[in-house]
């Protein structure tokens, strides 16, 4: 269902004016309603395509995570698939199987204990598949026989979709807020905020505000230490919607995965550091213990007994498919490669951006390979004039400010991913060193944080100054 705000555009119920060359005669076409009969289709597609023409150029989006290039092999296949239900699984039994054969590669990525018996799935995208695993965590919380109220402890800078979760499922959120540099949820300060009716810590692997990755293993031992104090027993829910798909190739000693055994679940996002066309993701669950199979729904439907854990039905395979064959082409270094280049692009982005002179980074692309950066104090301008001048010629750069505590706090943060090469951050730092004269020569910056609205790549929040992240 599509939520929609009155429209003040000007246009009201104007019909839309249909050029004759592209038609035998001038139409009239309704905005809002159906047109009375049918047209062209050579009309209808110029119709919707010179609309689209206004959209702004997805290769320089810098604000979405989401993957904006493939192979057109991967396109082909998708293509092929595009009729296929991944919800039919006894009438499209093959498309299935792949889906099992990423689950159970992606369990042996992240150190599931017995890989051949992974549970998991796939999804629309990881705000699902994060859903998944808060509701198995409260299966499981509830399965104690507690009568408090649930809760569910993360950093103030998690994705929206925790923030549904906790007011669709009636989970209450306890947000650690920012402090100082500290711009992420720490192991002391989440541990602080535990109790009997806790059904688990999340943590960040990538945080969209910045790029860094939460401390996964010293949020596990300090709830180890909880546990050794207290006899509470936390478990650990990792969202690695980006990171979940950089870190086992470029960071391979880093431990935030199911080595660690206090983390139950893992969720991931096929389509952006998977290298997946919108929309897929992945969540993933540590054993059978994990995931309560009351959860589990085994429907008889066309023709065959179907389980099924996810919070819609129809969907199409044609991203699953897609997946295996980035993995099968790809392979492990052809991940460790792809995402390689990513970091190089973004720590060499970072620092000649630094060198500039009126910017200071927060973080360098280093992890994940995303980051922020601030303008300076004596810059003369602010990061939303930045923003603004960037877009004057196609780029599209959110500036933003931080949550609480640091809501003092305005940033640039840019996202490579792949199909953005060396050759295009050459062609950013050229737009953006003619933007600085410019800017610099204002007497003062013409938005503040307060009055820009927060510039929102999918602005699908309730704080306005919180970008949307998925």
């Amino acid at each position: 269902m599509a939520l929609e705000h009155p429209r003040h555009d000007g246009r009201g119920d104007r019909d839309l004016q249909v050029n004759p060359i592209f038609s035998r005669e001038p139409v009239n076409v309704p905005r809002y309603a159906l047109p009375r009969r049918e047209m062209e289709p050579g009309t209808a597609y110029q119709l919707v395509h010179d609309e689209l023409m206004l959209d702004g150029n997805a290769r320089l989006n810098l604000a979405t995570f989401v993957s904006t290039w493939a192979e057109p092999d991967a396109l082909r296949l998708m293509a092929e698939c595009a009729e296929k239900n991944m919800i039919d699984k006894d009438e499209y039994p093959q498309t299935a199987e792949l889906e099992m054969r990423c689950v159970h590669m992606l369990a042996r990525l992240w150190h599931a204990p017995d890989p051949k018996h992974a549970v998991g799935c796939s999804t629309t995208g990881s705000s699902e598949a994060a859903m998944l695993g808060g509701l198995a965590l409260k299966r499981r919380w509830q399965k104690k026989g507690l009568k408090g109220r649930p809760n569910i402890v993360m950093g103030i800078n998690v994705q929206i979709c925790w923030e549904k979760f906790a007011d669709y499922f009636e989970v209450e959120p306890r947000y650690v807020p920012m402090e100082g540099d500290r711009y992420h949820l720490g192991a002391g300060e989440a541990v602080a905020l535990c109790d009997e009716n806790t059904i688990g810590v999340v943590a960040i692997l990538g945080s969209t505000f910045d790029g860094s990755y939460e401390p996964v293993a010293e949020i596990c031992a300090a709830l180890d230490d909880l546990q050794k104090r207290t006899g509470l027993d936390v478990p650990v829910h990792v969202d690695g919607a980006s990171g979940g798909m950089i870190a086992p190739f470029l960071d391979p000693d880093l431990t935030w995965d199911f080595r660690l055994p206090r983390v139950a679940s893992i969720n991931t996002s096929g389509h952006k550091y998977g290298l997946v066309m919108p929309g897929v993701g992945w969540a993933l669950w540590r054993d059978r213990e994990a995931l309560p199979d009351d959860l589990v729904f085994h429907v008889n439907y066309l023709g065959g007994d179907m389980p099924t854990f996810a919070l819609n039905f129809s969907r199409p395979g044609a991203q699953v498919v897609a997946q295996y064959y980035n993995f099968l082409r790809l392979g492990f270094e052809g991940y460790r490669r792809v995402q390689q280049t990513c970091r190089d692009v973004a720590t060499r982005l970072a620092a000649e951006i630094a060198e500039l002179g009126p910017f200071e980074l927060l973080t360098d692309g280093s992890d994940i390979p995303v980051f922020a950066v601030r303008a300076g104090d004596d810059a003369g301008f602010n990061v939303f004039d930045v923003s603004a001048a960037l877009r004057e010629h196609g780029w599209l750069v959110p500036a933003y400010t931080f949550p609480a505590n640091r809501q003092d706090l305005a940033v640039l943060r840019v996202v490579v991913r792949n199909g953005f090469s060396h050759d295009l951050a050459d062609l950013l730092l050229d737009q953006l060193r003619r933007a600085l004269p410019r800017l610099s020569t204002r007497p003062a910056p013409h938005r503040t944080a307060d009055d820009s609205g927060g510039f929102a790549h999918g602005a699908e929040t309730k704080n306005p100054t919180t970008p949307g992240r998925r």
